[in-house]
């Protein structure tokens, strides 16, 4: 039986290339185009399909061969090859092998004279040079010298053949071989003189395409560095800079000023950052590392997508695509427990860590009223303990910050009259006018011994006394002169010292101006061009502490970072109202800069002041998208309005001219900074602002905060122990919390309630720079230790292990996401290493010894931030969603997993504003394979192994959509993640009914600790 015959098309083309009169060419190539006029693109690739891309060649090599050419045919043929040829991504190759390509450009040569035919010839070599070795082929044989002939200056004449060959030059500048030899011949000054020349005539704006064009051609010869050398020698950024001022005032001229803009961008001569080394100016001996090789320190590359990840133009597509090419298919790895990282006679160390297990509760028994004060009441009103003292709230007595005076030295108004802080309100006369400069942190350094606090700040003490609920100024002082800091910190900034209050207002996304960010990077290219009107004056730098001498007297504003938490390295003024600031490295490395916390002093009122952060990493921010840096006035403050609060206007994030050093030995080349840029304009002049990335929370303050609640609990209802689960590597305490309720009494069935209660572990600020992560634990905290009747019923329900911060040292340095080893210690968590990363190794032993007793956590959470997305979220960890995401051939009908890991977060999207449940992911990453949540599911068993993520933004859903978030909603879902807790009571299945001892140290038997795989 005959098999299926020639299809219509197919004998079209057959005959197409055994026609031998014109009239049959010309008809088939009528039909041919009809055809594929009237049909989609599906038509066109049939045909290819068909070989219709081979036969058209064909005809044109016959064709074009002929001893008289006919344009009559030729120039139809050459339209429908340029209709077929670009839907073929083989055209260029197709071509060179039937011999088409340097047979088009003769056609080309020999019709510069006929528009129409030469029009032709520059379309379909333009579909030819999308293949970059047909380019280069053209290239070599003489194509560019043929476009430069057919492209002149302004003219009104032939302007489509001029468009037509513009294009096809922009088309063969896809080859670099062609980019070089176009630089080399000159060719960038000829084009900026042509787009000039067609800027000025084209008055009425009739050519904008050509100018385009041109623009285009630009922005590939720019791709080389030759070619960027060239177009600054020529002028061409003053060239493009004046032209792209005209274009801004007309809508129709948007495509030309964006394609200008990116050109000077790329332009713009890279340069270094004014600094000495890009290390950070603080380091620290690490134990077992005489010396840290800079070139050795961690890179951004390990930036972490979980909790920190960015882009550029789209918030969260491109994540996901890279997430999903990091899952983790391996299902051994998935299923499989890994052994213990130390011996099991290492964990009894532990069992201090819970004393509810050992406690014998004698004092239910005793009067409450008969108690006397103890040990930790003497820390509170009474002697600080050895160390650097302070005064006033914060500076050491035998330290003062560069250019400060003591207050005995007339330290007072601006303008030398008034009295300092020591000097007021010694008699019984009138409050003095309360002036906010007598209260920057320079104040700090009276030197009156002892811990008096000058009687100013007593008085204004006394007047504001508990306006800031969980706050006291005083507790505060003394906990700051125990913490340990590299720098030898003697100032508080101040407002950690005088508190926080939520503004009684919610504070909308910033809105933004359209064109912003255009207009900033036109004012960073005018410094370029007009280096004149630059001041470059530096006004404050950690490494040259005498810079801020220069500025007491001028009309410069002041800066100040060197206090607890405080992040900024370097400001320099650039113009009257504008300076760049450098921000500082994380401790020990070269990297990590997003963490921003400083003083500004010196202001005029109602002047926008520009800052510029000059020295990002990040590809992208949340402040592209609404977010703002928070504020804070101490003039506000004094006056009643303690409040960080969100501010800043032309608002945008973008990369900018400043690079990294290369690494050396290693080919990498550096990589281009990233701007902040943000306008303030202060309310009041000579005020002393703070400005900070999101809202600040010192390792003080949450010491601070642990004594008042304290102090406000009932002994007989809550269990409250703080214990300290380590050193970190500076010597500060990390602490870490028990919270339950206490047994009604000590009988024997209150005691086996009481100690049978289900374990959560909630942790936090593993990285300095999430500050809203501590704002989070505030909540918690508060809520867990309050009278609310649902907080009541979670002590009943649970023992709470909480250890508020594992990072102590890098957030009272100022570190943005590495303790002071310079490692991420949220990827240490597979095997830490106990003299660099102290918290993590002692964090995972607690919780190998809680499954070693059979007291597995039912929940554990590390709280984080994050700077990519908005809402408030979780991640989880599952095996099925994360084969089921993968798209793996692996049968996951035959694996069983408790699906108990959704459950908090279902809760969560129905009584947490915030919280957004479609932003929720449970997916498991082999980038994430070291961090907390996957190493606690894996290794102790954890169905319920979450990481938190809080946007530093806001929520752009459910009741606080449009809304930046602040202290007030980050501390609500602290409160609500507790009363999610209460719903998982009565689904939880790991606890048996019978009393669990607590083994003495010796005690511990090989059999408590389970390494069966994962039953899930």
């Amino acid at each position: 039986m005959a098999g299926p015959g020639p299809s219509g098309l197919e004998v079209l083309l057959s005959t197409l290339q055994d026609a031998s009169d014109s009239e049959s060419t010309l008809n088939i190539l009528n039909v041919l185009d009809e055809l594929l006029s009237a049909g989609t693109d599906r038509r066109i690739h049939y045909m290819i399909k068909k070989g219709g891309s081979e036969a058209l060649l064909r005809t044109l090599v016959n064709t074009g061969c002929s001893p008289s050419p006919s344009s009559t045919i030729l120039v139809p043929l050459l339209h429908l090859l340029t209709k077929v040829g670009h839907r073929d991504k083989k055209i260029g190759h197709k071509a060179e092998k039937a011999g088409a390509v340097l047979l088009l450009l003769d056609l080309l040569r020999q019709s510069l004279s006929d528009v129409k035919m030469a029009v032709a010839c520059l379309w379909l070599l333009r579909v030819y040079a999308s293949c970059v070795s047909t380019a280069a082929l053209l290239g070599k044989n003489g194509a560019l010298e043929v476009q430069f002939m057919l492209i002149a200056p302004h003219t009104k004449k032939h302007t489509r053949m001029v468009k037509a060959a513009i294009d096809a030059l922009a088309a063969l500048l896809n080859s670099k071989w062609n980019c070089r030899r176009a630089v080399s011949q000159g060719y960038v000054s000829s084009l900026l003189n042509m787009y000039e020349d067609w800027h000025s005539n084209d008055a009425e704006n009739k050519h904008i395409p050509i100018r385009r064009a041109l623009l285009h051609c630009l922005r590939h010869l720019t791709n080389l560095p030759a070619g960027r050398r060239a177009l600054e020698q020529d002028g061409g950024m003053e060239i493009l800079f004046r032209t792209t001022q005209a274009c801004l005032a007309s809508r129709g001229l948007e495509s030309l000023a964006k394609s200008a803009t990116q050109i000077m961008r790329k332009c713009y001569p890279k340069q270094p950052l004014p600094l000495r080394s890009d290390r950070s100016t603080y380091s620290f001996p690490l134990p077992g590392c005489p010396t840290l090789n800079p070139e050795s320190a961690p890179t951004s590359e390990d930036d972490n997508l979980e909790e920190e990840s960015d882009e550029e133009d789209t918030e969260i597509d491109d994540l996901d695509r890279e997430e999903d090419d990091d899952l983790e298919t391996d299902l051994t790895k998935l299923r499989t427990r890994p052994e213990p990282d130390r011996p099991l006679e290492e964990l009894g160390q532990y069992a201090r860590l819970c004393p509810e297990l050992h406690y014998d509760f004698q004092d239910l028994d005793s009067d409450p009223d008969g108690e006397e004060s103890s040990d930790e009441d003497g820390f509170l009103y009474g002697d600080a303990g050895p160390g650097p003292r302070f005064f006033s709230g914060g500076r050491r007595e035998d330290q003062r910050s560069p250019g400060s005076k003591p207050v005995s030295e007339n330290q007072g108004d601006p303008g030398g009259e008034g009295s300092g802080p020591s000097q007021a309100g010694s008699s019984g006369g009138p409050e003095p006018q309360l002036n906010p400069r007598d209260f920057h942190s320079q104040y700090l350094s009276s030197g009156t011994a002892g811990h008096e606090i000058p009687s100013m700040i007593e008085r204004l003490l006394e007047k504001h006394r508990g306006c800031i609920p969980s706050h006291d100024p005083r507790i505060y002082t003394s906990t700051a002169a125990n913490t340990k800091s590299i720098a030898g910190y003697s100032v508080l900034a101040f407002p950690d010292f005088w508190g926080h209050l939520p503004p009684p207002y919610r504070q909308p996304m910033a809105q933004r101006r359209q064109g912003v960010q255009r207009s900033k990077v036109f004012e960073d290219i005018q410094r370029l061009l007009s280096p004149a009107d630059v001041v470059d004056k530096v006004v404050f730098d950690l490494e040259a502490p005498s810079s801020q001498d220069t500025v007491e007297d001028s009309d410069s504003l002041r800066f100040y970072s060197k206090f607890e938490s405080g992040n900024l390295r370097k400001a320099i003024q650039v113009r009257s109202y504008e300076y760049d600031m450098i921000l500082n490295s994380d401790v020990n490395c070269s990297h990590y800069h997003h963490w921003f916390y400083f003083e500004v002093s010196g202001m005029k009122a109602g002047v926008p002041y520009r800052f510029n952060i000059i020295n990002c990493e990040k590809a992208n921010s949340q402040f592209n998208y609404g977010m703002q840096p928070v504020l804070y006035s101490v003039r506000e403050a004094l006056e009643g309005n303690p409040h960080w609060v969100r501010a800043g206007s032309d608002i945008c994030y973008y990369k900018n001219h400043f690079s990294q050093s290369s690494l050396p030995g290693r080919g990498q080349k550096g990589r281009t900074y990233y701007t902040l840029t943000f306008s303030v304009t202060f309310q009041h002049s000579e005020d002393v602002c703070y400005l900070a990335y999101h809202y600040p929370y010192t390792y003080s303050a949450l010491q601070m905060q642990l004594q008042c609640l304290q102090r406000t609990l009932d002994p007989l209802k809550v269990f409250f122990q703080q214990q300290t689960l380590c050193e970190t590597l500076a010597g500060n305490p990390c602490p870490i919390i028990t919270i339950t309720a206490q047994p009604p009494s000590r009988s024997w069935n209150h005691l086996h309630q009481f100690r049978n209660r289900p374990c959560v572990l909630l942790t936090a600020r593993v990285h300095p720079g999430e500050s809203n992560a501590s704002w989070v634990m505030k909540g918690t905290l508060e809520f867990l230790c309050s009278s609310h009747p649902v907080a009541e019923s979670l002590r009943d329900a649970y023992i709470f292990k909480i250890i508020p911060m594992l990072n102590p040292d890098g957030v009272i340095n100022g570190t943005h996401r590495c303790s002071l080893s310079g490692e991420d210690l949220n990827r240490q968590w597979m095997k830490p290493d106990l003299k660099l990363s102290p918290t993590i190794y002692h964090a995972k032993g607690f919780l190998y010894y809680l499954n070693s007793i059979g007291r597995t956590p039912l929940v554990f959470c590390d709280y984080h931030g994050h700077s990519r997305k908005k809402n408030v979220f979780l991640y989880g960890c599952s095996i099925k969603e994360t084969f089921w995401q993968s798209g793996s051939t692996v049968n996951t009908v035959a694996l069983k997993e408790d699906p108990g890991y959704r459950t908090l977060p279902k809760i969560l999207d129905k009584i947490a504003p915030a919280f957004a449940f479609q932003s929720c992911s449970f997916l498991v990453e082999k980038s994430r394979a070291s961090t907390a949540r996957v190493v606690v599911w894996r290794e102790m068993g954890v169905v319920r192994s979450y990481t938190m993520e809080s946007t530093y933004c806001g929520c752009d859903q459910g009741l606080y959509k449009g809304l930046q978030i602040g202290t007030q909603e980050l501390e609500e879902m602290g409160s609500k993640l507790c009363q999610g807790l209460l719903a998982l009571k009565r689904n939880s299945l790991l606890y048996s009914k019978l009393i669990i001892p607590a083994p003495a140290p010796g005690e511990l038997s090989d059999n408590r600790l389970d390494h069966k795989p994962n039953s899930i």
